[in-house]
């Protein structure tokens, strides 16, 4: 984070306060919609950052590019009694929310409403802003979409895998957090980024994609 520019610095502090209580929120928007009220008593159904941000999770997204909000309460009782895809659906609302906020800033983008020029000053200028919005949304996307726990990839994969890879599939998610931890920061100072070398090549093609380059 030290090494960051102010302009940067700036962009990704912005994007951290909308993209993550959009997330949040859209965990809790969607729970609520099927029945769960459990956000909503935990004061969470808000668009107000402070009821979502996680200090570690804050940093390493403003250090690396994406990080994590704190999870919105969930009861999955709740929520079967209107579906058994509800707690997916619930799940995949965060990074579905990142996608859409990521189209969003390319849509205006490529409309070139805003000059592709490099910040002169303290402050990004607009399109720096929406490119870094774009990344790091997308960052999220992927990042949230990765199939261990506690992270929203493996309630959504936990629904989607066959029946009867479900009891390992289980098995293997009581060491999720372990072994994320594991993928985060210790193979990273081994030199061997397994998150990277399968999240980078995504990452440019979606934002080829939205972009419309290529």
């Amino acid at each position: 984070m030290l090494n960051l520019s102010p302009n940067l610095l700036i962009s990704r502090i912005l994007t951290l306060i909308i993209a993550l209580t959009i997330h949040e929120f859209s965990h809790a928007f969607v729970a609520d919609r099927f029945g769960d009220t459990t956000a909503r008593s935990a004061g969470r159904l808000t668009l107000n950052p402070l009821k979502h941000l996680d200090v570690f999770g804050s940093l390493m997204l403003l250090m690396v590019g994406f990080g994590w909000a704190k999870p919105v309460p969930v009861n999955p009782y709740a929520l079967r009694k209107h579906s058994d895809s509800a707690f997916m659906w619930v799940s995949l609302a965060g990074p579905a929310s990142n996608l859409m906020l990521a189209i969003l800033a390319g849509v205006l983008l490529r409309l070139r409403i805003f000059p592709f020029v490099a910040s002169s000053g303290f402050l990004p200028s607009p399109a720096e802003f929406l490119y870094t919005f774009l990344t790091i949304n997308l960052l999220l996307m992927l990042f949230n979409m990765i199939p261990l726990a506690p992270l929203d990839g493996e309630k959504v994969a936990s629904f989607l895998v066959p029946e009867r890879f479900r009891q390992g599939f289980a098995r293997v998610q009581q060491y999720g957090p372990l072994l994320l931890m594991v993928l985060l920061f210790v193979l990273p100072m081994a030199g061997i980024d397994l998150i990277g070398w399968v999240m980078n090549p995504a990452l440019n093609q979606l934002q080829k994609f939205i972009l419309g380059v290529g």
